[in-house]
């Protein structure tokens, strides 16, 4: 589904200074449903976490109610693994939603559905 694979990472090492100490971020998945947005941002698990500015950036998108965001463990190295997945909270720790590709996957038809509440 992803148009070009083999696309590189962003650097925007260039950008550095623009924002003064701020800095761009990007996100991994978003999908519009109406006036809903959900992103998702893609670990390859508890080693690998978020930058801090990233983190923050999440953290205030999931303020706004029109906006869920959810951090998912696992990779596409060879087809879709989920190991956990997250609903990231604006204060607070993120709560853990699932543990494998099929919850993730019915988390987000359930969403898409308009079946989980803010």
């Amino acid at each position: 589904m992803m148009r070009n694979p083999n696309a590189a990472h962003i650097d925007f090492t260039e950008l550095k200074g623009l924002f003064g100490t701020k800095s761009p971020s990007d996100i991994d998945m978003i999908l519009r449903s109406g006036n809903r947005f959900l992103i998702c941002e893609w670990k390859r698990g508890p080693n690998e976490k978020p930058m801090y500015g990233q983190e923050l950036l999440l953290r205030f998108l999931s303020k706004n109610p029109s906006f869920t965001v959810l951090i998912v463990w696992g990779n596409t190295d060879n087809g879709m693994i989920v190991d956990k997945f997250f609903k990231v909270n604006f204060k607070g720790p993120c709560t853990v939603l699932g543990n494998s590709i099929n919850q993730y996957k019915q988390y987000l038809m359930d969403w898409d559905n308009g079946k989980l509440s803010q």
